[in-house]
């Protein structure tokens, strides 16, 4: 049962049939419930694009909270949507189901404040070397903050630094362990004013140790092999039955079977994610 606590014109708080009225943020939300039906290919796609932008994103809380947090004051978005919303439409590519990231597109803040011209990165020994250009000439100060990302895709982590150095220092080093060091690292960066009212928007810098499978993709990727597999199995024994009755339509049960087991291998596979082409 739904309230209409402001009247018969006001927003209702409760459930009405498969309608759930509530407040969130201060913002009256209505949401469906009860068993969703097969979803369609588009459904699919969605799903896949916010699971791999939030595999992106969950290890990059702590950053993304100060990193949006300018801009979402005043709003009913909190950093983490702001971030969702940003990656999901413009960091993602590829056609489901092989969706993926395209780390040179990644968005981690938003803002009016300068961001240096050029920046480069160099491994070290022990950790990560970071230089930039000190140069200002629109909004930028000497005394601005940097903020560095490190991105560690196949570990589903993230290597961050708050407060790495400031604008006007040209360099820092940013310390990891070996096995960060020696896994894929995507680096990205962005400047806060020192009295924290203005960030700029964040800049990729590069990537170190070029692109690694993720465990996810290792093992959708196995997961294809087995399934391609029987498929050819099951293809090939189905075509050559069709082939040695050319002459009319086989009627056994044994081959209904078999040609029920090749249509639902063949439609798997277009929709399995670890294909990277066509069967």
């Amino acid at each position: 049962m739904a309230i209409c606590a402001a009247g018969v014109h006001g927003h209702p708080s409760g459930k009405i049939g498969k309608l759930v009225f509530y407040t969130l943020n201060g913002q009256p939300v209505c949401r469906l419930i009860g068993r969703a039906g097969k979803p369609t290919l588009n459904q699919m796609a969605n799903r896949q694009g916010m699971s791999v932008t939030m595999d992106l994103l969950r290890p990059m809380a702590d950053f993304i909270k100060v990193s949006f947090q300018l801009e979402a004051e005043g709003t009913t978005k909190n950093p983490h949507n702001l971030a969702t919303s940003y990656n999901k439409k413009q960091a993602l590519t590829g056609v489901y189901p092989n969706i993926q990231v395209d780390y040179t597109k990644v968005i981690l803040s938003k803002g009016s404040l300068e961001m240096t011209k050029e920046s480069r990165i160099s491994k070290g020994e022990e950790g990560i070397n970071l230089s930039w250009d000190v140069g200002i000439a629109e909004n930028g100060a000497e005394d601005d903050i940097l903020m560095v990302m490190v991105s560690h895709p196949a570990k589903k982590k993230a290597s961050m630094l708050l407060n790495a150095a400031k604008r006007k220092d040209g360099s820092c080093f940013i310390p990891l362990s070996e096995s960060k060091m020696n896994s894929q690292m995507e680096v990205y960066i962005c400047f806060k004013s020192a009295n924290g009212t203005l960030i700029s928007d964040s800049a990729y810098v590069g990537n170190l140790n070029g692109l690694e499978e993720t465990e996810t993709e290792k093992i959708e990727k196995k997961n294809y092999k087995t399934v391609k597999a029987r498929y050819e199995q099951v293809a090939a024994d189905y075509h050559h039955k069709i082939t040695d009755h050319a002459e009319g339509k086989i009627e056994s049960k044994a081959f209904r079977h078999l040609e029920k087991e090749y249509l639902v291998l063949k439609k798997k596979l277009e929709h399995l994610p670890g294909a990277k082409e066509g069967i």
